[in-house]
């Protein structure tokens, strides 16, 4: 699974595409684990005020149920001693398989515990070795819109009072896809970001646990575009991940 996604360039764009209210900057338009990024989860009181004649839950605007969290990428579970172990961890921890997101001891709490995410993003990179050597390719949406991606996140809190707040994206195998097989380690197994359909971010956000998995599917190659890129800008910087 790829280790390096884009952000929104624009504030707006949070707003139009997600409905949340947009951060005062963006910050870096590249990211690694242990960078800041964002994620969208629920309001922390999702119940919207009285509705008024014209204006029924079902039609409130979606910025009351939804919040948009800066946050470190590369989950932090709540168990771990420290936040510098926390950072350790990022690398390892900044996706779960969807298959083993209910089960794996990092994530575990998270999912039970209904904390979910979408993670905004331009586009996600990944690796083709169909030439032998790693070319970089970028993968995006066809009309060049953002992408909502499923994920869980943590809130970690030092014995200080110090908080860490951190979120993981969730992957879905992508063997049979029929444009992520290409991408990769040769003979690994294929993944890829668990890509929401725009109408369903409210229903994965507030489903229930044994409901949600419903929600993580491939999305569709007819829907996607990957192009190689070859700037340094958009490599991942040397020993970041050491």
């Amino acid at each position: 699974m790829s280790t390096h996604y884009e952000t929104l360039h624009q504030p707006a764009a949070y707003a139009e595409a997600f409905g949340v209210e947009p951060p005062a900057a963006v910050g870096e338009r590249h990211l690694w684990p242990r960078k800041q990024g964002f994620f969208i989860r629920r309001w922390a009181e999702p119940q919207p005020p009285a509705a008024g004649p014209q204006d029924t839950p079902e039609q409130a605007p979606a910025a009351r149920l939804r919040v948009l969290v800066p946050a470190q990428w590369g989950l932090v579970p709540h168990w771990v001693k420290s936040a510098s172990d926390g950072k350790l961890r990022a690398p390892k921890l900044a996706s779960a398989k969807s298959d083993l997101v209910a089960t794996a001891t990092a994530f575990r709490d998270a999912w039970l515990q209904g904390q979910r995410c979408i993670v905004p993003m331009l586009a996600f990179h990944e690796d083709d070795y169909r030439q032998g050597k790693a070319r970089p390719t970028r993968i995006s949406r066809v009309d060049g819109k953002p992408m909502g991606v499923a994920g869980v996140w943590a809130r970690w809190q030092g014995p200080d009072g110090d908080v860490l707040l951190s979120y993981a994206l969730i992957t879905v195998n992508a063997n049979n896809h029929a444009l992520m097989h290409r991408y990769q380690q040769p003979g690994s197994e294929k993944s890829m970001p668990a890509i929401l359909n725009e109408g369903a971010y409210d229903a994965w956000l507030n489903a229930r646990v044994d409901k949600a998995k419903e929600f993580l599917r491939q999305y569709p190659a007819q829907s996607l575009t990957a192009n190689p890129v070859e700037t340094k800008a958009d490599k991942v910087p040397k020993g970041w991940l050491d």
